[in-house]
């Protein structure tokens, strides 16, 4: 029924195929992350509010500066095991390595089971991402995604910076510089 569902709409075809590009998801993954969550992103706000609303997220259990539970939400009983799914399929994927390299290098600090939640919640911000503006997966282009405008601009002074500073020891001059002759 859903199969039809899809195959007659072709605005949920689309989702499907673009939630394919990514590894670790494959037809039947796509199919259950769309019934999940649509393909209408603008009920959720940013992305950071999709994780939370799947459950991917850990819950604030604080009282008297003392921590009690850092376990995630029991929110998203059918999304987040799909997602998981995903994500042990992802981190295993010879194909792409760029889940397996984050992977590897979450599982040493945080542990097996953690680090696949992060990897989780990486795959459903992507997702949220490629339904917001219609674009295949690019991990190239993963550190933009829900990245404030203030530290955005922070980053591209700080580079411009850098390359000013670089010019000159490299024996060029900066571009802004008047030529002495």
């Amino acid at each position: 029924m859903i199969e039809n569902m899809i195959s007659s709409d072709p605005d949920y075809e689309n989702a499907v195929q673009l939630l394919c590009t990514i590894p670790g998801v494959k037809h039947d993954s796509a199919v259950t992350i769309i019934s999940e969550i649509g393909i209408d992103m603008s009920q959720f706000c940013s992305s950071k509010r999709l994780c939370c609303w799947a459950g991917l997220t850990s819950g604030s259990n604080e009282s008297g500066g003392k921590k009690k539970s850092v376990r995630i939400t029991r929110a998203g009983i059918y999304l987040k095991p799909a997602l998981v799914q995903c994500a042990h399929a992802a981190v295993k994927s010879d194909k792409s390595p760029y889940h397996k390299k984050k992977y590897e290098s979450l599982v040493k600090h945080r542990g097996k089971k953690r680090a696949i939640i992060a990897i989780a919640r990486m795959l459903l911000t992507a997702i949220y991402q490629m339904l917001s503006t219609g674009e295949e997966w690019n991990p190239s282009d993963l550190y933009k995604i829900d990245m404030p405008e203030s530290l955005a601009k922070r980053q591209k002074d700080k580079a411009i910076k850098q390359a000013m500073n670089l010019l000159p020891k490299e024996g060029l001059l900066p571009l802004n510089e008047p030529l002495a002759s």
